[in-house]
């Protein structure tokens, strides 16, 4: 791993399985912004941004020299993959990251937790797009997709970090934190 190749750094994974909160912590140590692309696609009332100005917002976001993006929205992979240095691919185990979301779900739900654009989680059990059936469904799609993908040559400049467990993506923070501390390092 080269952490002097952190300065646009994609994370994706499935659902709940720690994107945001990886990203948050680890735009601390590079000193980059941080852009959640949930937060760009959604607006009020769960309402998605038009095509057009989803993809307008990230072009602007991954502009800058650098920066921390977290999602897996395909329709932008393009803008993020090709002007990232690095990708971290939270590819943890599937009982794993279902209990999590289940559990996130419910929490947002008690809490009454603010989302995007003041938007909160809704108790929907019976909707495709509930965060635990929204695991379930996507979870395996991007077990196949992203070792595809990545094989294609526009991506092939990207340095690929895959974390099978969280214990390897908190070693990766802690020698990112280090080395912030000790640029020799």
């Amino acid at each position: 791993m080269d952490l002097n190749r952190l300065s646009r750094v994609a994370i994706v994974g499935t659902s709940c399985s720690g994107k945001t909160i990886l990203a948050h912590a680890l735009s601390r140590p590079l000193g980059a912004p941080h852009t959640e692309l949930d937060a760009l696609y959604w607006g009020p009332n769960w309402t998605p941004l038009q095509a057009e100005d989803f993809r307008s917002r990230v072009q602007a976001a991954v502009a800058e020299p650098s920066w921390v993006v977290d999602g897996n929205y395909s329709i932008v992979r393009d803008l993020v993959w090709s002007n990232a240095t690095t990708l971290v691919w939270l590819n943890y185990p599937f009982f794993l990251v279902f209990p999590r979301s289940v559990r996130r779900t419910f929490r947002r739900i008690v809490t009454r937790e603010l989302l995007f654009s003041g938007n909160r989680e809704l108790f929907t059990i019976a909707d495709p797009g509930w965060i635990p059936w929204w695991v379930v469904r996507s979870f395996w799609r991007h077990r196949r997709e992203y070792p595809a993908v990545l094989r294609q040559p526009a991506y092939s400049h990207l340095q690929v970090l895959e974390f099978t467990w969280p214990d390897q993506a908190e070693r990766f923070l802690s020698s990112c934190a280090v080395k912030s501390r000790d640029p020799s390092v």
